[in-house]
């Protein structure tokens, strides 16, 4: 039987610095000499073992999925770096774990399907697209990281052990890649259950690792895909998974390739599907070959034609906290267009309903994190920067380490003016939904917005799609004049600055008169004053599908000519509209980059006096005073 790992006690050392010792093992066990201490200053762990004597491995783990159908479990491959004292002083050390599909090997001009259609929706897939994987090769390079790389640089000298892994189905590890679903959640579980002693490993020869020198204690981390994993994993409640610090992370692979019936592409990759990323992380030969029945299926299932909800996105739905026992350290770009703020929020909602205990971490950067020399300073005067408090927070509850993070404002969130602060939550608890009323005088001239009583009349506006020659910046700009391609709403010239946290929901009253589906789309922006040079700001967006409107799981024929009403959110976001500027609401049909573009022509008919914004505004109506 294994060993339970021996308990961490804190003893006072030299000029305040805590030294961690190990207590002695039960009286059942053999007692082993006290290894070398963790010293904690400030409440964090610092550099005192040398890297250089690191001891590096590479172990296979055997998982319980079969995702290539050889007959045999595949087994995973990850590489370890641990301090050295594990092996000569019998030190037990907690785990920082980073699992990974881009290690090695991926497939850099995976061939895209085209966005062009002639209709919508369009049976199968046509053609293929200029944008080519270089572009994801330099997306995905970002999250990549190897042995030695930077969080053994980090970690090793403070005490822990770091492990990367290859996801199943990739680099050097079995199997073929199944994008999110349960098959590669597993397939990373299995590496906490070897280094908790319920899972077998193997070097190399053949011959059975355990992982004797953990404590059992494992913390994942990690940025875009890698930070997904971690999300994933967390809803298993595995064992010995104490915390997990998702970085721009995935929630719901629905809401990254699709939105309420939609296509929609992760932004900057138009084209890209959960078969494309699949072909990409297996790598060209195992794509094309031993994995391409697999793969297939995934190009199949995943429908690239109604882009409706179904089982195939269920098993990819990674927000359900009700099993999570992981603490979460959320972190993501309020501006991030890839992995959208939907994930985060999402996630975030589902942690709080089930009191898991959490930390956020919001800047105003896009795909990634903030970046380690990124500081916040405390409402006791205290600075710290994002990596001090990632450091910080694994010593809480990796090493047990008393240094009060969890007693800090829950929300840290960067400004625009680039200066972090800090919250008591996220969305912040004073906003309340205030309905902006779209209001026209005039079927052709720009809207208006208003929190009050809308202007006499019932003026109905039209617009035509033409998405796939005009793109968004040109729907955008110039909302003081008509432009027949889009519909504009805008509101007075603040008298102050308003902040909104949370989730805008559209609710917009309209027609499709030619067509029998359409794309729908909205932006929330930000104007300066009337007449101003200011640039136009794109604040948030959302799109739906009009076949969509009672349920992402089935579409439903739209008889054209009549009105309906549609509802739809689009991303979250935490924003303040300086004073002297308007709040923006732009109104289209196909969004070049995001959206599948049909051939032009499709007319649109909205009926303002039944359509508003719902804007979630921290302080309510009184702070609009409009």
């Amino acid at each position: 039987m294994r060993r339970r790992p021996l308990l961490a006690v804190l003893t006072a050392g030299i000029s305040g610095a805590l030294v961690v010792s190990a207590a002695p093992a039960p009286a059942a066990e053999p007692v082993v000499a006290a290894p070398p201490g963790i010293v904690v200053v400030d409440g964090m762990t610092q550099p005192v073992f040398s890297l250089a004597d690191a001891i590096e491995e590479r172990v296979y783990v055997q998982t319980t999925v079969d995702t290539d159908r050889d007959g045999r479990f595949d087994r995973v491959a990850i590489d370890i770096s641990r301090p050295r004292e594990t092996a000569t002083e019998g030190f037990k050390v907690p785990v920082i774990f980073e699992h990974s599909p881009y290690r090695k090997d991926v497939w850099g001009d995976v061939p895209y399907p085209s966005v062009l259609v002639d209709d919508l929706p369009q049976n199968g897939l046509t053609g293929r697209a200029d944008r080519r994987g270089a572009d994801m090769t330099a997306q995905r390079a970002a999250a990549k990281a190897n042995l030695p790389g930077s969080l053994d640089d980090y970690y090793v000298p403070r005490g822990y052990a770091v492990v990367l892994g290859q996801s199943v189905g990739t680099g050097d590890s079995d199997g073929c890649p199944t994008s999110g679903d349960q098959a590669e959640t597993l397939g990373t579980k299995a590496v906490i259950d070897w280094l908790n002693g319920r899972a077998k490993g193997y070097d190399a020869d053949g011959a059975p690792v355990t992982a004797g020198w953990s404590t059992g204690a494992v913390g994942m981390t990690g940025v875009s895909y890698n930070g997904t994993l971690p999300n994933q994993v967390a809803t298993t409640g595995v064992e010995g998974l104490k915390t997990i610090v998702p970085v721009a992370a995935i929630s719901s692979w629905y809401d990254y390739y699709r939105a309420n019936g939609l296509v929609v592409a992760p932004g900057g990759y138009q084209g890209e599907d959960a078969d494309i990323l699949a072909q990409f992380t297996a790598g060209q030969a195992r794509a094309e070959g031993a994995c391409a029945d697999e793969l297939a299926e995934i190009t199949a299932e995943q429908d690239r034609v109604t882009g409706d909800y179904s089982k195939f996105w269920g098993d990819r739905d990674h927000l359900d906290a009700r099993k999570v026992k992981a603490s979460v350290f959320v972190v993501h770009g309020l501006n991030d267009w890839n992995v959208k703020t939907e994930h985060f929020a999402g996630w975030w909602d589902e942690l709080a309903q089930h009191r898991v205990p959490r930390k956020i971490w919001l800047h105003q950067g896009g795909h990634g994190g903030p970046g380690n020399n990124a500081t916040v300073t405390l409402p006791d005067g205290r600075s710290w920067t994002y990596k001090q408090t990632e450091n910080r927070w694994f010593d809480f509850w990796l090493w047990n380490v008393r240094n009060g993070i969890m007693d800090e404002p829950t929300a840290v969130l960067q400004r625009e003016d680039r200066a972090y602060t800090t919250y008591a939550n996220w969305p912040d608890p004073g906003a309340r939904e205030v309905a902006l009323k779209l209001a026209a005088t005039d079927a052709d001239a720009p809207g208006t917005l208003t929190s009050g009583k809308r202007p006499k009349g019932k003026v109905e506006q039209s617009f035509v799609d033409e998405g796939r020659t005009l793109h968004p910046s040109a729907l955008v700009a110039g909302a003081d004049a008509a432009n027949p391609h889009r519909l504009a709403y805008l509101s007075p010239e603040l008298t102050g600055d308003v902040r909104f946290s949370g989730r805008p929901e559209m609710r917009l009253r309209m027609a499709i008169e030619n067509k029998p589906g359409a794309n729908l789309t909205a932006y929330l922006v930000d104007y300066g004053p009337a007449g101003s040079t200011t640039a136009p700001k794109v604040v948030t967006r959302g799109w739906t599908d009009p076949q969509n409107r009672t349920s992402d799981a089935r579409s439903a024929p739209v008889r054209q000519g009549k009105l309906y009403d549609y509802r739809w959110t689009l991303e979250p976001k935490d924003y303040v509209f300086p004073a002297g500027h308007r709040i923006g609401v732009v109104v289209f049909s196909s969004d070049q980059e995001y959206t599948l573009l049909p051939l032009g022509g499709t007319e649109l008919r909205v009926a303002p006096h039944r359509s508003e914004l719902r804007l979630p505004v921290v302080g309510g109506r009184d702070v609009l005073g409009f």
